[in-house]
């Protein structure tokens, strides 16, 4: 039966998980929203839909390009789409650049067809200047569909040339588009071009649950990547008060020389743009957009992030012309592929401080999938190595409580005893430890060691493409949680419901040492690994729910083994002449 500390860390578990429900809800519930809403509106599509629709061929129209907020008026403009292997890209002529890119491989949310940069008002590779003004007028060459010219009153010439990735059996390439944005001067005067901005168009969330944290900006430069989310453009507050300590703010700007890409990303998905290595990039922008122009009940919008690398400032005499090249990585975020791309591409993946557990965690769930052919089945092998690893670490820890069991009635002698001078008590508490060599926080040990391998899996789970749409009993996708009711709206995630089981059954299987504090701190450990786990990727409790059941065989099987002896530490004598100051005459 659990005594009353056990019972008021059950209810403050309980407390805590509904409060960050709340406040999950409250914060991030814009997007139940939109995919209600998207769901009604691609219902009314296909309602609405009375004719077939047009071949994968080159196909025009006059649908007019949509635009964010911060966006001029739209224009009309030619389309058409191209297909490789692994996607299909529409173009538009009036920006000239890739309006949207559909993902063959991947699906989005409702199992609809997966799309990048739809509806961002912000073509990929589309020309602007500093504050995201796009460059219209282009036209698309009939003979080559990715090919756009613009011509300007002074004699400039612009051309824009994309290269669409063809079959060349390397993932890294399967998405990679090169782009050369060729200036001439064809008039009879200079040009000094104050420079132009590449836009590597917009990133939204994909699914409901996706946080606004994952949807960024990040751009490259002397080894250092800097990220925003667009949170960034929000009006600063002071929490719970709610009073203003800034405005929102409309475009992140920075200026510079040396930048070596820029990229939109959203969770699992990301356009980089990348500027060749002789041709290092100036400044970079960033703005949100309303993504789908969608806002729920409450008045909360979903937002994007589009942005865009500069050209930097190009001189041009009459007949003169400068190509500016570039590489563009439009696809999910796939390390091993990002890797390989040079220039330290992966950062787009977020790793955090933990980066090389993630980094080593992933390499070690790709490499046990490719032997059982199963995410979920490798998330457990690799965690029955790691718990096997640290097996000796475990015993030596086990048996540090124990002794510390055994020292219990001692420290309770010296509490009764010294009741009333807490720093007395405390003093002769750390005698008491050194005499019998017991390291009160012995215990804790293999669970401060688990903290770096736990942030490590959370952080590589929230952003690897590996694990999305990868099934496991009744968990349909294990980059999601694996929410299989709702009660009152609030959603029932079972597998971290079983892992907060599993972590109160191993803490009552523990040794109890004689430290309360430690059992204080031990007793909420379920409380903050569940407010982490609820609605995370399931993947990450699986891991810990897994970790948990081996350490509960671990301790049933160290909890036969015969009791430590708790002696006295022997010092060793001193020597004789020890401690003497004269000299010798």
């Amino acid at each position: 039966m659990f005594d009353r500390t056990t019972w008021i860390a059950i209810i403050v578990s309980i407390a805590g998980l509904v409060g960050w429900q709340y406040y999950y809800n409250k914060t991030y519930g814009p997007y139940l929203a939109q995919q209600a809403s998207l769901k009604h509106q691609q219902e009314a599509k296909k309602q609405a839909a009375s004719t077939p629709s047009p071949s994968p061929a080159a196909v025009a129209s006059t649908t007019p390009v949509s635009s964010p907020t911060f966006v001029g008026p739209t224009l009309s403009s030619r389309k058409t789409t191209i297909d490789t292997s692994r996607a299909e890209y529409l173009f538009a002529n009036d920006t000239g650049g890739i309006e949207s890119v559909t993902l063959f491989l991947h699906l989005g949310a409702n199992e609809q067809s997966l799309f990048l940069n739809k509806d961002s008002g912000m073509p990929i590779g589309t020309l602007c200047d500093a504050s995201g003004t796009p460059v219209t007028g282009f036209t698309m060459d009939e003979g080559k569909h990715s090919r756009f010219t613009r011509t300007s009153p002074d004699g400039l010439v612009i051309t824009k040339s994309f290269t669409l990735p063809q079959m060349a059996g390397a993932p890294e390439k399967d998405y990679l588009i090169g782009l050369d944005v060729t200036f001439r001067n064809g008039g009879s005067a200079p040009l000094t071009l104050p420079g132009y901005f590449v836009a590597a168009g917009g990133e939204a969330p994909v699914h409901t649950q996706d946080l606004p944290t994952y949807t960024c900006f990040d751009w490259y430069r002397d080894g250092k990547m800097t990220s925003i989310d667009v949170n960034w453009f929000e009006a600063g507050k002071i929490p719970l008060i709610g009073i203003q300590t800034r405005p929102a703010r409309d475009l992140y700007s920075e200026n510079g020389i040396g930048i070596g890409w820029a990229a939109v990303t959203s969770q699992y998905f990301t356009t980089i743009v990348t500027s060749a290595k002789d041709q290092p990039a100036s400044g970079v922008w960033a703005r949100r957009y309303l993504a789908k122009g969608v806002e729920n009940t409450s008045g909360q919008p979903i937002y994007g992030i589009t942005g865009g690398i500069g050209t930097g400032t190009i001189t041009l005499t009459p007949g003169e012309s400068v190509t500016r090249r570039y590489e563009i990585f439009a696809g999910p975020k796939d390390f091993t592929a990002l890797s390989k791309l040079g220039n330290e591409q992966q950062k787009v993946m977020n790793f955090g401080m933990f980066h090389l557990v993630s980094e080593f965690l992933l390499w070690a769930m790709n490499s046990l999938q490719k032997v059982v052919h199963s995410y979920a089945a490798a998330i457990i092998i690799l965690t029955i190595l790691i718990k096997s690893a640290l097996w000796p670490l475990q015993n030596k820890a086990t048996s540090s409580m124990k002794r510390m069991q055994l020292l219990s009635p001692k420290m309770t002698e010296l509490r009764e005893k010294y009741k009333d001078d807490p720093t007395k008590m405390n003093e002769e508490l750390m005698k008491l430890y050194k005499q019998y060599g017991v390291n009160p926080f012995g215990g804790c040990l293999p669970m401060l060691i688990q903290i770096p391998i736990f942030f490590g899996f959370y952080s590589m789970l929230g952003s690897a493409i590996e694990l999305r749409n990868s099934h496991f009993l009744w968990i349909h996708d294990l980059s999601q949680p694996d929410t299989i009711a709702h009660i009152v709206g609030f959603p029932i995630n079972l597998l971290p419901i079983l892992m907060g089981g599993t972590m109160l059954w191993q803490m009552a299987v523990s040794p109890k040492s004689g430290d309360p504090s430690q059992q204080r701190i031990m007793y909420f450990m379920p409380v903050i690994f569940l407010t982490f786990c609820y609605n995370y990727a399931s993947g990450l409790a699986l891991y810990w729910t897994t970790q948990n059941l081996f350490s509960i065989v671990q301790l049933y099987w160290t909890r036969n083994q015969p009791l430590p002896n708790l002696e006295k530490v022997k010092t060793p004598p001193k020597a004789k002449g020890d401690g003497g100051s004269g000299r010798k005459r």
